[in-house]
């Protein structure tokens, strides 16, 4: 039976999975990382903890991403391994409050987590316990040109109103300040946290995207106030809606547009279009409230123990070495992504380190709105932001309607 386990296909049918017992002295892993960096890290990874934990053997069984999203409530359930992969904040939400995640509030505690990885502290929270282990985030932020910048004398604004005057004074050259591609709405997603958790702080965005605050609000509201002010002079590339986020890079590239509120996974494309480090600059999205601390939208990826796992010993042992600095520098490396792990360290990258640097002296994380709002509500609240930007006349209508979705949303939930 066991040569049999070992001839499975990397991407396992829930059926199979189902079927498969815990062997003695196994630590079972459940993992979605079937494209090839993040296969190729974690094979590193464990072989590495199998070398330094010789007496454990660790079998993974290998999910694509949608695959994964569709069983993992089914194999928690029904035959959980000890340790599965997923996402922080309110995506880890619903498994905790059902039951089937291991607090490991302890585990933090024992090995300093709560200094090494305090950005990402709140995000592993709920109801005062921690429960999982970050392992690797991508920053958010505003990438730019900066020779436009330079040509036209411009700074990188730190604060509100010198981020409308670089935009007006692009625009007044016949730039488009922000490029973006809202075909697929999640890119409108990125706008509004930013903006909301400048505005608002993160606490308001974070009570927000859990359904106890109205879109109606007077707080979300002056969220939008503040969105008319780029939308309602035509600061964004005109016709988004018609533009895939990659097909709105092209106007970056050709010097047409000069911003893009984006995540770092912008940076190869853009590259590989032909620009360079010295074309290419990013800076942290500017301050709006005074005085709030800003947050950052940083997805994260992680791992919990299952709360029925059999081998709860050796799942505590495999995310403190997941933990650790050097571990989060050889897996991000690969990744080509950020280590959580402030004492970890990073490649000789711009990007990278600029995002290195931010993310590990905030203290807020955003998970993006997709990740940090139900799914439902996330779907219609992206959807309701792009037709805002395209008719932000209709700014009220859309609003009330996301409330009712949220209502609707909030019942569905007992909220």
């Amino acid at each position: 039976m066991l040569s049999t386990l070992k001839k499975l296909s990397l991407t396992v049918a829930m059926t199979t999975l189902l079927s498969i017992p815990a062997w003695a002295g196994e630590l079972v892993i459940n993992y979605d990382g079937s494209d090839p960096a993040p296969k190729k890290a974690f094979e590193e990874v464990i072989q590495k903890f199998e070398t330094a934990n010789p007496d454990i053997k660790v079998k993974w069984n290998i999910f694509d991403h949608e695959g994964y999203k569709t069983s993992i409530r089914n194999f928690l359930t029904a035959n959980p391994p000890d340790v599965f992969s997923w996402y922080a904040a309110n995506r880890m939400a619903p498994f905790v409050k059902a039951g089937l995640v291991e607090d490991v509030t302890d585990l933090w505690e024992k090995e300093g987590l709560n200094d090494a990885m305090a950005s990402a502290a709140d995000a592993m929270t709920i109801d005062s316990k921690k429960w999982g282990v970050p392992y690797t985030y991508y920053q958010w932020g505003i990438y730019y040109r900066k020779d436009l910048f330079d040509k036209h004398g411009i700074a990188v604004p730190t604060k509100w109103d010198e981020f409308l005057a670089a935009c007006a004074k692009l625009k007044e050259n016949g730039i488009t300040p922000i490029a973006i591609g809202t075909k697929q709405t999640w890119t409108t997603g990125g706008v509004f946290d930013y903006i909301n958790m400048r505005v608002n702080g993160y606490e308001v965005h974070k009570d927000l995207t859990a359904g106890k605050i109205k879109y109606t609000d007077p707080r979300i509201q002056k969220t939008f106030d503040h969105w008319d002010q780029l939308v309602k002079p035509g600061y964004f590339l005109e016709n988004h809606a018609t533009f895939t986020w990659q097909e709105a890079l092209a106007p970056m590239v050709q010097g047409k547009a000069a911003m893009y509120i984006m995540g770092n996974f912008a940076v190869a494309p853009l590259k590989e279009a032909g620009l360079t480090n010295d074309q290419l600059g990013f800076f942290q999205f500017p301050e709006i409230t005074p005085n709030i601390e800003q947050a950052e939208d940083a997805p994260t990826d992680t791992f919990h123990i299952s709360s029925k796992a059999k081998n709860k010993e050796d799942a505590r042992k495999f995310l403190a070495f997941l933990a650790s600095p050097d571990v989060q520098t050889s897996v991000n490396k690969t990744l080509g992504q950020l280590p959580i792990n402030k004492n970890a360290s990073v490649d000789d990258d711009p990007f990278i380190k600029a995002g290195f640097e931010m993310l590990s002296k905030t203290k807020y994380l955003g998970q993006f709105y997709d990740r940090d709002a139900d799914a439902e509500m996330a779907k219609a609240g992206m959807d309701g932001f792009q037709e805002y930007m395209i008719k932000p006349e209709r700014r009220e209508a859309i609003l009330k309607q996301l409330d009712k979705v949220q209502e609707k949303v909030n019942s569905k939930q007992g909220s």
